[in-house]
Order: structure tokens, then sequence, then C-alpha cells
């Protein structure tokens, strides 16, 4: 068979411009490979752009730094448990020991690449064994987007578009859920404004939590004039003797053949907006509403299952609960599951979870319990008017009305929030359940019996308030920060429906990132990270920042693979 034509030869070609895809090129770059990064949209950043921007790295320097040293035995065994051996045991020793290698790496090899530990903010499991308190979310510095040039504006858009100078550091979130009951709360308030203030007057652009990622990835990236093809899509992999040799990619107009003589990354997100993966593989989500970005359609794990890759987990992503405030835009909730006075129902005016629960736990359950029978999608959150005027609930800010505020305020709920058919409110239990179509006599049932729990202090159903996560984002003013009774209405009630920061079944791979066929073969010249690959964390979720970790260190590892090789 002849040799195919190739129109441009490099070492490691990365088809993804994301987190994981970027860390790829920059272990590739910095082993002397030269390497090629293109990526299907008009902008770099991805998911990652999009997310919180942790990185859940057990034993990073900046951790131990501050004296935490998380045993990596420990480390594993938690994993080895909340994955339920879905991942084999190589899979999950190689992200203990090589996440906080990458960091280090990153570290070290530019100045822009900061890495800051978030004390405090648990594990989602601190109660297990391996578990921390303390948490292993690792998170990078605020940036001024104007150190790009004019590769700011080729930066992935953010979710929602917010005043400039309206910027929140990770830290920082905490205090500004407690807005009205700390004074740091009120303190963070007056710097938010103080920020939208100087930015006016100095024009500066700062960014945080993806976007800061993204941003400073960018400029490590563009130091080392690692070559960056945007709206270029890879269309196909091209196999020579068993081995891919590299892929068809459309560029300007064009279909180029890239040969890359180590191996492909493929880095290309999940597909989260793929309609017909979707209803194939997870029948219960809508695409509609998925958090992931618009151009994560499945391409990478259709171009790798077309050269003989195996998949798994197809059923899973990084489930997000969430409420459709306004057409297309969806709300994920967070805090608001882990304040005191709420409870979530389902079609039959039952609780059904631990309302805290970590949010892929909780889509599961979702997803579970409507197969099951009974609605559960949507569910509905429920709170009074005294939470209403006390917490930041779905970006309400609990203040009188301000002009142009860059969020809703006042005590009246938005009016295109009602509009919307997504926030319900009523007097008293009768008419809420009639609003929201579930039986009065349960859903008062249902009150009573939390009440009744909340006032003596203990969740007797469902345990909330008993672990150190699900007080995280808690009222820290109550004895139980996440957990009190409701005090009667006017109720709120908000229909949450099952939404998503991206898919993360996809390419069974082994420790170092490589595809594998289904018979646990490699498939040379072929690695895959982020939510191309079947995810190292299983159906779970060990930790804020356990999508881009694994990311970024097996990106790390398929580079370090790929130069091993040469």
């Amino acid at each position: 068979m002849p040799e195919p034509r190739y129109d441009l030869e490099v070492d490691v070609l990365v088809i993804g411009a994301g987190s994981g895809g970027f860390t790829a090129a920059l272990t590739a770059n910095d082993r002397g490979l030269r390497t090629l990064v293109v990526e299907k949209a008009p902008w770099y950043g991805g998911t990652t752009s999009l997310s919180g921007g942790g990185i859940w790295v057990p034993g990073a320097r900046s951790q131990v730094a501050q004296g935490h040293r998380p045993d990596p035995e420990a480390t594993f065994r938690y994993l080895k448990t909340i994955t339920e051996g879905v991942v084999h045991d190589a899979r999950l020793r190689a992200y203990v020991e090589s996440a906080p290698e990458m960091l280090d790496f990153l570290d070290d090899l530019d100045p822009d690449l900061q890495f800051v530990w978030k004390s405090g903010y648990s594990d989602y499991y601190p109660h297990l064994e391996g578990g921390s308190e303390l948490g292993s979310t690792i998170n990078i510095p605020p940036v001024d987007l104007r150190l790009l040039g004019d590769d700011a504006d080729l930066l992935h858009p953010p979710l929602g578009l917010t005043p400039r100078g309206m910027w929140i550091a990770p830290s920082e979130l905490p205090h500004f859920y407690r807005l009205r009951q700390t004074w740091a709360g009120k303190r963070l308030f007056v710097k938010l404004i103080w920020r939208m203030v100087r930015a006016r007057l100095t024009g500066e652009r700062i960014t945080t939590i993806g976007q800061a990622l993204m941003a400073r990835l960018m400029l490590a990236v563009r130091k080392r004039d690692i070559e960056l093809w945007l709206s270029s899509p890879m269309t196909s992999l091209i196999v020579v003797d068993g081995r891919v040799d590299g892929a068809v990619v459309e560029h300007e107009g064009a279909a180029v053949r890239v040969r890359a003589t180590g191996g492909v990354v493929i880095a290309a997100g999940g597909f989260d907006h793929n309609p017909e993966m979707r209803k194939k593989y997870q029948p219960t989500a809508s695409a509609a509403l998925s958090l992931g970005s618009l151009e994560t359609t499945g391409d990478g794990i259709t171009a790798a299952l077309a050269v003989g890759a195996a998949i798994d987990t197809m059923d899973s992503a990084w489930w997000f609960p969430g409420v459709e405030l306004t057409p297309g835009r969806v709300a994920f909730s967070l805090n608001e599951r882990m304040l005191p006075s709420q409870i979530i129902v389902n079609g039959a005016g039952r609780r059904w979870i631990n309302e805290a629960s970590p949010y892929e736990d909780f889509g599961f359950a979702m997803i579970a319990g409507h197969e099951a029978g009974v609605t559960h999608i949507p569910s509905w959150y429920i709170t009074d008017d005294w939470s209403w005027r006390r917490y930041v609930i779905f970006g309400h800010l609990p203040m009188p009305k301000v002009p142009f505020a860059p969020a809703p305020t006042g005590h009246a709920v938005p009016q295109r929030w009602l509009d919307g058919g997504s926030v319900v409110t009523a007097a008293n239990l009768d008419d809420l359940a009639a609003r929201i179509g579930v039986p009065a006599d349960a859903l008062k049932d249902t009150v009573d019996r939390y009440n009744r729990d909340a006032a003596a202090g203990t969740d007797t159903e469902f345990h909330r308030g008993e672990n150190a996560y699900d007080r995280y984002y808690g009222d820290i003013t109550l004895p139980n920060p996440s957990l009190a009774p409701l005090h009667g209405g006017p109720y709120y009630a908000f229909r949450m429906v099952l939404s998503d920061i991206g898919t993360n079944g996809g390419i069974v791979t082994d420790e170092n990132a490589r595809a594998l066929r289904p018979d646990g073969s490699a498939i040379e010249g072929l690695y895959v990270t982020g939510n191309s690959a079947s995810s190292v964390m299983g159906r779970s979720y060990a930790g804020a920042g356990s999508t881009i970790g694994p990311s970024m260190a097996f990106g790390y590892r398929a580079a370090l693979d790929i130069a091993t090789r040469r």
C-alpha cells in the first residue's frame, strides 16, 4: 500500500484547544517536539473556559507548602472506592502520581502559570477513607486579559456576560454567597463595586476561574510559538499499517493532510451538543440544556471509533441540576442546594435526596428516579420568603432594588423568570402544590417532616448537613449551616431540570492515555484525554476540579509517552 500524501508533517498533532490540549502541547514542545494544535471553534478554551477553573490535584506543591500533604496511597483508595471498579488501578495510580507532577512541570515552565490551593473546599466525599475536609482543589490567580493582546478576543466567551470589573476569585465565593450574613460578605460587595469603577477608569480586563486558566495557558503557548489553528476541525484520522499516522484537518477552506510522526492527541471534548449521540447514550438528557461548549459534538470520539477504539461510560456526564430561568439560559444550582431553608421534591411531592449532594450524584439519582416511573425531571426546589430576602438564590442578590445592578435585586421575583414558567410563587402550600402539579397532602407531609427534623438539627431522612461538603456554602451563622425549617409563605418553587457541564464517557484509554481497542490492545499513535475519554473518575466526582485535573494530567502523560517513543 503506497504511503499517503501529506501536506504538513509535525511530531505531535493535538486536536482541541482546551486545558488538556494545551497541557499536552506545552509538554511536547518542552521535549523538543514540533507541535500543532487544531481547534474546531473560532476560539480557544473549550469547556474549560466555561468552568470554575478548579484542578483537583492531591499533593500539589501549593498544598504541601501550606503543610497539607495527602497520602498518595490513601488518595488511590479514595478514587478506588468512588469509581466502584469502573476504572483500572493502573489509570488511578497514574493520575495520583502524575497530577502533582504535571502541575509542578507547568509551575516551573512559565511564570504566568501559577497555582493556588483553595484550602477548605472539601472533597465531595470527605467522610470516606482518603477524602479530605481541606480538599485538593487547586486554582489559578486572576489575570488581566490585556496581557494577551489580540489573543484576548479569541478566548471562548464565558457563559454569562458581566460588567467589566465584576469578577470574583474562587476563594471569595463563600463570602459572596454570605452577602447578608457576614462582614466579609459585605466587604466583598464593596470590593466588587470598586473593581467595576477601577476597570472603567483604567481599562483593565481582569478575569478569573476557567477563563483565567485558559488565558494563562495561552500566554505560555504563545511565548513558545506553538502553532494554533482555529476554525480548523479534524474530519478523520489517517491510519497506516494499523497505526494512526495523522489526520485530515479542514483549514482555511482546504482539506489539509497532517502527518504526526509521534502521535495524535485527541482533546476535543465530549458529545455535549450532539442530539443524536445524546439520544442514543443518554435518552433522559437534553443536549439543549448542556452548559458545555456548543462546539463539543463528539467529533473526537467518532473519529476514534472509526479506527477501532473502544468506548465506555457513555451514559455518564458531569451532571449538574439547573433551572432554565429564561428560555435557553440555564442557571446551575450549587450554593442553593446547601442553603438551610429549602427542600427539593419530585412529582410525587416528596424529597428524594440529600439536596446538598455532589452534583454528579444528584444527576444520576435524578435519572434513576425518573426512569423508575416517578417524575424527577423536573423536580422542584422550594424555599420561602425568609430565605429569598436573606440568601443569594440563582444569582438574585438579597437587597433592595438597585437600578442597573449586574444581577437581579429587589424583593420581587424578576418578571422574566415568572414569564418563563420556571419559577412559581404561592401564598401557601396548597396553592404551591396546585401550581407545580404535585399532591398537596404529600407536599405538606414532606414539609412537616423536614421542619421537625430541621428544628431538631438532624435530617433523619437524608442526612443533609452531616459532612463538610454539605455545609461549605451554607449559612455559618446557624447551628447547622445547611439545615433550618421553612418559615411559611410566601413560597418560591424553581423548576429544576437535568443539565451538565459536559459528557465524560468516551474512548477507553490506558494509564498513558493511549486509545484501546475492545480487546485491550493499544492503537499505536492515538492518545485521548479530557471529555473525549472515558473518565478516570468513572461515574463519580472526587472534588471540585475532577474534570480539568484528569484532562491536564493525561494530556501531560500522553506527551511524555510520545516523547519516550521517539
